[in-house]
């Protein structure tokens, strides 16, 4: 198995060898564990992200941090590419051959603007490897992991988040187009029975970029684009992508919900 990315040295390891990787991993006793430092990591990205373990005849991802990030396979997958995302807690088998894990928001350049970070993970006929080992970077030092981008529970532009990515978060992902202005201050209504501004459609775009800067960083936002295309199709990548990151979550949309149902109870 070899990793790849951009600033790193390759890292092949062999069947018995775990590689842990993060902003400043920290290496467990025992032989076979190499530690790969991540350079240009933002402060949220934690210290100790994931492990890739290499057994005689699979290799398995242990996600360890505390944010997101997307596992796709490429070309030699059985039964074709597929995507999964990976929170705190998750495992994943890797397949044959080109294995793509993308951190989102997981760099950060000279100027404080995030970006997310590609690692490549080859996996072909396992076989014992001298791992290159990735030094921490010149006068870096060891901090506490901060919280990551987020928005204020309960805000206006947290709700409209909710009603943004709200196919997604009931696993209706093939909705044929994001909801709408009006659908989104409506269901916004519902659940909080103040809606703000969110009547007037310009409002409601407003807090559309707010989400998709946080979302995306200013280097990766859609509508900083020359050519960011379709409102739609921007917007449906807002979405996904919120939910991805997890600026809202299938527990907040049902917190709302039993909040609303509660609310109308009440006034029964």
């Amino acid at each position: 198995m070899t990793v790849r990315g951009a600033g790193l040295p390759d890292v092949v390891l062999g069947p018995g060898e775990t590689l842990v990787f993060g902003r400043a991993p920290q290496l467990s006793p025992g032989p076979g564990w190499v530690a790969m430092t991540l350079p240009d990591c933002p402060p949220h990205v934690s210290r100790q992200l994931g492990e890739l373990v290499v057994a005689d005849t699979r290799v398995t991802l242990r996600w360890l941090g505390s944010g997101e990030a997307q596992l796709s396979s490429l070309f030699n997958a059985p039964g074709g590419a597929r995507r999964v995302g990976m929170t705190r807690s998750m495992s994943a088998l890797l397949d044959e051959g080109e294995n793509q894990l993308v951190l989102l928001l997981g760099r950060q350049d000279a100027a404080g603007r995030l970006t997310d970070r590609l690692l490549t993970i080859e996996v072909e006929g396992i076989s014992a490897g001298r791992p290159a080992v990735s030094d921490p970077p010149a006068g870096s030092t060891e901090t506490e992991t901060e919280a990551g981008p987020s928005l204020v529970r309960k805000s206006r532009d947290w709700y409209v988040a909710l009603a943004l990515t709200e196919p997604w978060l009931v696993g209706q992902d093939d909705y044929p187009r994001p909801p709408s202005n009006r659908e989104i201050y409506e269901r916004v209504l519902h659940w909080h029975r103040y809606a703000w501004n969110l009547h007037r459609p310009q409002r409601v775009d407003d807090a559309i970029r707010i989400i998709s800067a946080l979302a995306f960083g200013v280097r990766d936002d859609p509508f900083l684009a020359p050519h960011p295309g379709r409102l739609q199709n921007v917007r449906g990548a807002v979405a996904r992508r919120a939910a991805e990151l997890r600026l809202v979550t299938q527990a907040d949309l049902a917190e709302v919900e039993r909040e609303a149902r509660s609310r109308g109870e009440d006034n029964r």
